[in-house]
């Protein structure tokens, strides 16, 4: 569907099928991750730009909408949902025809469960977008393209943190998002950006 590898230096924009059975996901957009302090340096200033605009072409279309939230368990987390930072960000305020709350990376393993709600409408594919990248985006990228669905990874709709490695070394939050399109892409999902889905 693209040449070359997705560092989308001089990326040719793919043809995209009808998105009229395409549930948009949209992965835990929430105001704690603003909290720069626990979470650190941040790539991706448009994301939630991005993902905005996803949504308002999404609910005008009538496509479906799902919107996921992380109810964290862990001890001073932000995203705990006795604190502020549990809830979703402006961007996605609005309707959505089905709300996933979840404590685990995956959005198939939340409740409600996805995977039946998606099959019990015939929606055989999803784009995914939202926060962080490689952790909750890209693992439900994985779990669904496991359990059968056609994946699109909105990757300019997604943002991460900088990170340290094993050896103590730091990878960049860019370094980390083309490392998961680069595993992502032709294997689980298939990486796109906002405009070609618009």
């Amino acid at each position: 569907m693209r040449s070359g590898s997705p560092g989308w230096a001089g990326e040719i924009l793919i043809a995209m099928p009808s998105l009229d059975r395409t549930a948009l996901v949209v992965v835990d957009v929430q105001q704690a991750f603003d909290e720069a302090g626990y979470w650190g340096a941040r790539n991706n200033a448009g994301c939630e730009a991005n993902v905005g605009a996803l949504l308002g072409a999404w609910r005008a279309a009538g496509r479906p909408v799902v919107l996921v939230r992380h109810d964290s368990d862990e001890d001073g987390s932000p995203l705990r949902p006795d604190r502020p930072g549990n809830a979703f960000k402006p961007e996605v305020e609005g309707p959505a025809d089905l709300v996933v709350t979840k404590q685990v990376n995956s959005a198939f393993h939340g409740d409600p469960g996805l995977e039946g709600w998606l099959r019990e409408r015939g929606i055989d594919r999803i784009a995914i977008c939202g926060i962080t990248t490689n952790h909750c985006c890209e693992t439900t990228a994985r779990v669904g393209a496991n359990v059968g669905f056609d994946v699109l990874f909105v990757l300019d709709a997604t943002a991460t943190f900088d990170r340290q490695d094993p050896d103590g070394e730091w990878m960049t939050a860019d370094e980390l998002a083309r490392a998961t399109a680069t595993s992502l892409h032709g294997e689980f999902a298939t990486v796109v950006r906002t405009r070609e889905l618009l």
